[in-house]
């Protein structure tokens, strides 16, 4: 992922805000540094979130396990990062459950 500095170009914010709303003007920012730290961020949480869910949703970890981790550390996790694990867990709960009863 390549973002270039340009002291003339938008907030790291709006760069963010067009990356993911898949438009192409996101790649020229005043803080490439922010901006690529948050989109790698983001990306990464969404693997992680993948892969919880799906052990969750199969039983080999419960979720109060994996959070447990974050609040040992003392790390917040934004409500709205919760609400798309919620999301996950359930969509993924539901998928493994429908390919159980097609056994």
């Amino acid at each position: 992922m390549d973002v270039e500095f340009d002291s003339s170009g938008p907030e790291g914010m709006y760069c963010f805000r067009s990356y993911e709303n898949g438009q192409k003007d996101w790649d020229k920012t005043r803080h490439p540094n922010i901006l690529k730290s948050v989109v790698v961020g983001k990306k990464s949480w969404g693997l992680h979130v993948k892969m919880w869910a799906e052990g969750i949703a199969e039983g080999s970890f419960t979720k109060k396990e994996i959070l447990q981790q974050f609040y040992d550390k003392d790390i917040e996790i934004p409500s709205s990062l919760l609400i798309d694990l919620d999301n996950r867990i359930y969509k993924k709960t539901i998928k493994y459950i429908q390919r159980l009863n097609d056994l």
